[in-house]
């Protein structure tokens, strides 16, 4: 069982766990705010987006089979959209309250599982060990954030700055924090405030040398 314990271990930590309440967050995001869709459309983006929820899911370490039905994409994005207030929290004071407010509505009384002895003994604050998907993704999710706070003081996550990006991510280890979800999105907005700046630049040249020839 120690070697079972070990990888267990290292595949779900607190912050493995955190990581991949990002990352399902990320690809169930995407339409929440457009008009509904006709059904046969919108069960079309569903399908994809489970495909892409289950890649998630399986890199971080889900068993198989992984499986999600339509209605199951539709209730774990109404989730990703309450922890989604925990990512926009601009202080630990109000990422504690948000996390507050989940962990009183949307969370069950803590419980220890080993899921019938295949795996080692850990926390839940789901129903059951068999609750539907969007319910385990949300409670894991709150547990998770939660620990993540409380051992750093401070917001667990946070939103993209990039104005092209919508994306969360996860706040850790020392240093300054984060703004950007990825170094593609730090890129970006620094080579696009670069032009920006350059553009300003010939703009008040072009002005200076404008006034110089009247």
């Amino acid at each position: 069982m120690a070697a079972l314990s070990d990888d267990w271990s290292t595949r779900h930590s607190v912050l493995a766990n955190a990581r991949r309440t990002a990352a399902l967050i990320n690809a169930l995001s995407g339409t929440g705010d457009r008009e509904p869709q006709p059904k046969p459309a919108a069960e079309a983006e569903a399908a994809t987006v489970a495909v892409a929820v289950a890649e998630v899911l399986r890199e971080y370490g889900e068993s198989e089979p992984v499986e999600l039905a339509p209605d199951d994409v539709v209730r774990m994005r109404v989730a990703a959209l309450l922890l989604r207030e925990v990512f926009a929290a601009e202080d630990v004071e109000a990422a504690a309250a948000a996390l507050n407010r989940l962990l009183a509505e949307q969370t069950g009384p803590l419980r220890l599982t080993s899921h019938g002895g295949s795996a080692p003994w850990h926390p839940h604050l789901d129903s059951h060990d068999d609750a539907p998907w969007d319910e385990w993704f949300l409670t894991s999710s709150c547990l998770a954030l939660t620990v993540l706070l409380w051992d750093h003081q401070r917001p667990p996550g946070g939103l993209c700055a990039s104005l092209a990006c919508r994306n969360v991510y996860i706040t850790s280890g020392p240093g300054p924090a984060r703004r950007y979800c990825s170094r593609r999105c730090a890129t970006r907005e620094r080579v696009a405030a670069h032009r920006r700046g350059q553009r300003a630049t010939d703009t008040k040249s072009h002005s200076h040398s404008g006034s110089g020839n009247s």
